[in-house]
């Protein structure tokens, strides 16, 4: 059974946007927060770092002191003579010489979009797929040195994750097979990506023992080498929470291709995350269970017949390591009961404690009209962790799209407003906000814009108090 740590309500606070009426719960997990990245600091901003100021320029909003740089746009003419592929997505952020970095971003390529990744044919996975990803080389001035397709042929690459070995795990969204949709191979897989050496990016391998799926995004305990997966699933059944056990758990090139033993995640009592409403409630029971055909050859893995019903969320999507509390957290970006789940909610961040076997409720968005237009802070979807401390989220939702963050009181705060609009004047849409991350001196967050698909690097001062 759930119980509220007393030890977390010191902290729980429930904070009101005014001009949506928009209640934002926050609870104890504040502390946890702020030292699961301590490279820079453990405070973060007091209020947050004020006000959004307008943008003349129409792109994008930021507080006072802070400045973007666009690094990539969809559609340029590349050297090679090629255009920017479409839909960018989840990315990773790596160290370069220099002081630079280097960029390995997803591209949510359907075989419809409008412009599809095309790579070499030996960077290649099955040429009836559109997406893959891009890697871009960036110095420590932030301007890109270069840019070049590191994977093509896939399907639909959504997020992914980090590897403690310098590697990127990009992930297809799908469950779509050989003969559908054009494609030659089966899809829903992960890749690996090395960002720093292009000849190991030849002959894509899928790392099909990590299950077949729609997945979203990766995070891996380091000391375990143990995987965590999410799965983005926004239709019947509601998407599980996966742990996959290398058989080379130390890790490094390749050795996830060596397979292992992928498991679903089982809480006695819970089959539906949605159901949990109030910040720090805490479970104490969590355990895994065997995935039957990771490969899904006629079942989704989600819907397969397992030992124990597995504990489902919908559209769970973030995923991200603190390295210094040693526990996974994850997002479960919205939930409709016309769509599935049991009870409405607007975005809910989980802590999983892989030592104490436990699960906390830590960030829950919620609304007086759950679903209703337009709303302050909806749909948390990639998530990253502050090197000053605190979570940094995107939004994928209606209305304006934010990059949320908290402060050291676990306040929600706004960090940047997405300014693009890609819908009509008489129902403006904005673009999703997709792959944050920092680089490792931690002065700058680099992120993307959907569509039309733009790379941003932020610059600013971070260690200023409001």
């Amino acid at each position: 059974m759930p119980e509220n740590s007393s030890s977390l309500s010191r902290r729980q606070f429930v904070g009101r946007a005014a001009a949506a009426g928009v209640a934002v719960s926050v609870a104890g997990s504040v502390d946890a927060l702020y030292t699961a990245q301590p490279a820079l600091g453990t405070s973060g901003p007091k209020i947050g770092y004020g006000p959004l100021i307008e943008d003349p320029a129409g792109m994008l909003d930021l507080p006072r002191g802070f400045s973007y740089k666009i690094l990539s746009r969809e559609g340029t003419v590349r050297p090679d003579g090629l255009q920017i592929p479409s839909r960018f997505d989840g990315m990773g952020v790596f160290p370069d010489r220099n002081g630079g970095s280097r960029l390995v971003r997803n591209h949510e390529c359907s075989p419809t979009t409008k412009i599809k990744v095309v790579a070499p044919a030996d960077r290649t996975y099955d040429p009836g797929g559109a997406g893959g990803t891009s890697t871009l080389v960036v110095d420590r001035h932030n301007a890109t040195s270069k840019e070049y397709v590191s994977l093509g042929g896939t399907a639909i690459n959504c997020s992914g994750g980090h590897t403690p070995w310098r590697t990127w795990l990009t992930c297809e969204e799908t469950e779509l097979k050989a003969g559908e949709s054009g494609y030659t191979k089966d899809h829903g897989f992960i890749f690996e990506v090395d960002p720093y050496d292009d000849r190991r990016n030849a002959n894509p391998v899928a790392l099909t023992a990590m299950g077949r799926f729609q997945h979203e995004a990766v995070a891996i305990d380091p000391r375990t080498g143990i995987v965590y997966e999410t799965e983005d699933a926004f239709v019947a059944p509601l998407g599980g929470f996966y742990r996959f056990l290398p058989n080379r758990p130390r890790g490094g090139w390749g050795t996830l291709r060596a397979g292992g033993e992928l498991q679903a995640m089982h809480i006695p009592g819970l089959p539906d995350l949605s159901v949990v409403q109030e910040a720090g409630t805490e479970f104490h029971d969590v355990q895994w269970v065997t995935v039957p055909d990771p490969l899904a050859k006629s079942e989704s893995v989600r819907a397969q017949d397992y030992a124990k019903p597995i504990t489902g969320g919908y559209k769970l999507e973030g995923c991200w390591w603190g390295d210094l509390d040693r526990c996974v957290y994850f997002v479960s970006s919205f939930a409709r009961t016309e769509l599935g789940p049991k009870v409405d909610h607007d975005g809910q961040v989980w802590r999983l404690d892989p030592r104490k076997r436990t699960l906390r409720l830590e960030v829950i968005f919620t609304r007086p009209k759950p679903g209703s237009d337009d709303p302050e802070f909806d749909a948390p979807d990639n998530i990253t962790m502050s090197p000053y401390g605190g979570l940094m989220m995107c939004e994928d939702g209606l209305g304006e799209q934010h990059i949320l963050g908290t402060t050291e009181d676990g306040e929600v705060f706004k960090f940047a407003r997405n300014r693009v609009n890609t819908g009509t004047a008489d129902k403006p849409a904005y673009g999703e906000l997709s792959g944050a991350g920092f680089a490792a001196d931690g002065r700058t967050m680099f992120f993307n814009v959907y569509s039309p698909g733009i790379t941003y690097a932020i610059t600013g001062p971070w260690r200023r108090r409001r």
